[in-house]
């Protein structure tokens, strides 16, 4: 019995009680007003209900008597097997072993779709992350978003979301000057600028300019003027650097949707589009020869330039423009992932939202993420071989490869400090958690290639023979896995899939040390190892479907 069934069996046994103890107390009760959970100590059962203390009030009942008269309905249900009152009203269910051991073959017969639904198939999402600047590979900070956007992107797809993936190409403004003359100075065999970027890849970049543009013109580029020289290693570099950034991302198995230049809102009249809208409005006044934003009446802690005194746009004009230009395309949910040093951005962003009409914290929600260290013979990492100053995606992906860094930098909440051991994870040992993880599924495999050859298969399936101690508990994790998935989905927390897959690896190693799939020697197959096989195949089906949703590969041999 799925969580489901047993939340419509709980309903239809409370409805009639609750009526009969106040007339109309059960109008427009449904199954999703009894959550049930997992009680912490498994001798509490199989699950546990708060529907008495909830309702106790409404009907005019003691919580725990009602729970009692609920308790004592509930136990004749088919697939119960007893049904407990415990403190002041709770409800603790244990199922009996064949309606728990059924989950196996719905998994194994679900494959891929266990986890998924469509609850979120209204939500039209734009998720925008990385975002880094195109003047130097992707740095750590950005590698973890890369990792936790894309596997918070399969997460919500999952759960039926519209996700589109989306990349702010920033190639305006002075951080794209300071690249350029960076690269100029590179060329000419000049120190680098004061404020400009070092690294071996500026003089990479800057050699491949010099001849792109000897090969697709007539002039050697330090014919140009000094003006023309440096807008042709700013077109140049930014297009080598993006180039270089895009091809990391794929090879870390990230792919973008939709990659925006910012560039485009301020040659577009993007701009002027989102502060006229705003004016409509009535938020936009003029002071000090400025145009502001009246943000203060949103929430913010003062009013913001737009605007500013000598004609030229304010940094918080690209952020109305491009967010009216999200609202326009069609998205009712724009995330947008930041960096620690963004957090002071959050309260002018919902004050914008609030502006435009929308509501702070549904169509606009901002994730903050904070710093990544890494950690080598026990002494934190900080120079990278190409950029010299930070320690960037391909230095990680080199070291401990794909798959560890992705699992490493998506097992933690995002909004916490992350030090990633790179010992730790070179070594395929259960200290390493995505070799855990990893292994299991490809011990699952490992099983079933055994089992086929001893002649076991799954012409039987017996869940009533699943009655070992292990295999509630295995039963009980798997029956767990769309709850993980939804809520992690809920709280764009996809780290919550992680930890759910090594505490499921756990118990698989478990009960792969007490139960057999194979029989002993000369010892016949049974209904219980052909059963059994049927969840071990469930195991490493959800293994494997959890493993997806972080982007992370699933081997079958390790």
């Amino acid at each position: 019995m799925n969580p489901d069934a047993l939340a419509e069996a709980l309903l239809a046994v409370i409805a009639p009680l609750a009526e009969a103890r106040r007339e109309g107390s059960s109008a427009g009760l449904t199954a999703a007003d009894f959550p049930l959970e997992r009680p912490r100590n498994r001798d509490h059962g199989d699950w546990a209900s708060n529907a008495a203390l909830k309702l106790g009030k409404a009907v005019g009942a003691n919580p725990r008597e009602f729970a009692q008269e609920i308790a004592d309905a509930l136990a004749a249900t088919d697939g119960v097997a007893s049904v407990e009152v415990a403190g002041p009203g709770f409800i603790n269910i244990r199922l009996d072993a064949a309606a728990a051991g059924a989950l196996a073959k719905t998994i194994v017969e679900a494959g891929a779709a266990y986890g998924t639904n469509d609850s979120r198939s209204d939500e039209i999402i734009n998720l925008e992350f990385v975002s880094a600047n195109p003047t130097g590979p992707i740095h750590l900070g950005g590698t973890r978003w890369a990792a936790v956007g894309d596997a918070l992107a399969r997460i919500l797809q999952s759960q039926g979301a519209q996700v589109t993936r989306e990349y702010y190409f920033n190639d305006h403004g002075a951080q794209i000057d300071r690249f350029a003359r960076s690269l100029v100075a590179a060329h000419q065999g000049d120190p680098t600028p004061e404020d400009g970027y070092g690294g071996g890849y500026i003089d990479d970049i800057a050699r491949r300019v010099a001849l792109a543009y000897t090969d697709g013109g007539a002039n050697d580029i330090d014919a140009l003027e000094p003006a023309a020289k440096q807008e042709a290693f700013r077109e140049l570099g930014v297009g080598f650097m993006f180039a270089e950034i895009k091809q990391s991302l794929h090879e870390f198995g990230v792919d973008f949707d939709v990659y925006f230049h910012e560039n485009d809102l301020h040659i577009s009249g993007a701009v002027d589009r989102a502060i006229a809208r705003l004016r409509e409005l009535g938020h936009i006044f003029e002071a000090d020869g400025a145009t502001w934003l009246r943000s203060t009446d949103f929430g913010d802690d003062k009013d913001r330039v737009v605007i500013k005194s000598d004609g030229n746009a304010a940094y918080i004009s690209g952020d109305l423009a491009y967010y009216l230009d999200k609202r326009e395309r069609g998205f009712n949910r724009c995330i947008i992932m930041l960096g620690a040093d963004h957090h002071g951005y959050v309260q002018r962003l919902m004050a914008m939202t609030a502006a435009f009409g929308d509501e702070p914290y549904v169509n606009l929600q901002i994730l903050i993420g904070q710093m990544v260290n890494l950690v080598k013979d026990g002494t934190p990492l900080r120079m990278s071989k190409r950029a010299g100053t930070i320690v960037t995606m391909e230095d990680l992906v080199e070291i401990v490869g794909v798959d560890a860094a992705r699992y490493a930098l998506t097992r933690s909440s995002a909004d916490s400090n992350l030090d990633i051991d790179l010992d730790v994870l070179q070594k395929r040992t259960n200290d390493n958690p995505v070799f855990y993880v990893q292994y299991a599924h490809a011990r699952t495999h490992n099983v079933a290639r055994n089992a086929a050859a001893s002649g076991v298969d799954r012409s039987a399936f017996a869940p009533e023979l699943l009655t070992h101690e292990t295999e509630s508990a295995l039963l009980g994790a798997l029956q767990e896995f769309p709850r993980i998935v939804a809520f992690a989905a809920e709280t764009r927390e996809p780290h919550r899939v992680a930890r759910y897959l090594e505490e499921l690896a756990g118990l698989y190693h478990k009960w792969y040390d007490n139960c057999r799939v194979i029989p002993l020697g000369d010892a016949p197959v049974e209904d219980v190892h052909r059963t059994r096989l049927w969840l071990n195949d469930a195991t490493g089906q959800v293994l494997r479907n959890g493993l997806h949703l972080l982007g992370v590969s699933a081997p079958e041999r390790m």
